[in-house]
């Protein structure tokens, strides 16, 4: 289905593309470990009165990397926070819809590249030392921010180059 079409009709069934699909896999899989990990704790816990000390670290990290997979795949399906009240009145002026469209993409470039750098330095300070149950390196843990300020960086880059207009179509009213 073209973008065209699903502009026209925002409720209409689209492709899950390759990314999407490994990602909501991924997703998944982190969730179930962590369900799994701490409901076993807490039967342990509660029943027996010994539990895995390596539960929550491991609980932990995963939510972090499931937080961040999660910020990049809702990246190209549009489905990021968005105030479209200043876009949805500039949409039928080109030059200035345009323009603002460039900003958006600016600004989200300049985020990721401000979450790249500060995540780049946890991870090299993440490499001298490791977890304490798990014995994981640190750095397993911002390097999930890192990854997905790529991942979006990259996105928004090529949507400023290709000239890509804003997606107005996802359906937001304004009040």
């Amino acid at each position: 289905m073209s973008d065209s079409t699903r502009l026209a009709d925002p409720h209409a069934p689209r492709t899950v593309g390759r990314f999407e699909k490994t990602s909501q896999v991924l997703m998944a899989t982190c969730l179930a470990v962590m369900a799994l990990a701490v409901f076993v704790n807490v039967v342990l816990r509660y029943g027996f009165g010994s539990g895995i000390a390596a539960s929550e670290e491991l609980s932990r990290l995963l939510f972090v990397w499931m937080v961040f997979i999660g910020a990049a795949a809702a990246y190209p399906a549009g489905e990021h926070m968005a105030f479209t009240s200043l876009a949805g009145l500039l949409a039928k002026r080109r030059t200035a819809f345009a323009l603002l469209t460039a900003l958006v993409r600016v600004l989200v470039l300049t985020a990721c590249a401000m979450l790249g750098w500060g995540a780049w330095q946890q991870v090299v300070v993440g490499l001298g030392s490791h977890s304490v149950v798990l014995g994981y390196s640190a750095a397993l843990l911002p390097l999930p921010a890192l990854l997905c300020a790529l991942a979006i960086g990259a996105m928004a880059l090529l949507e400023l180059l290709q000239r890509k207009p804003l997606d107005l179509g996802h359906g937001a009213e304004v009040e």
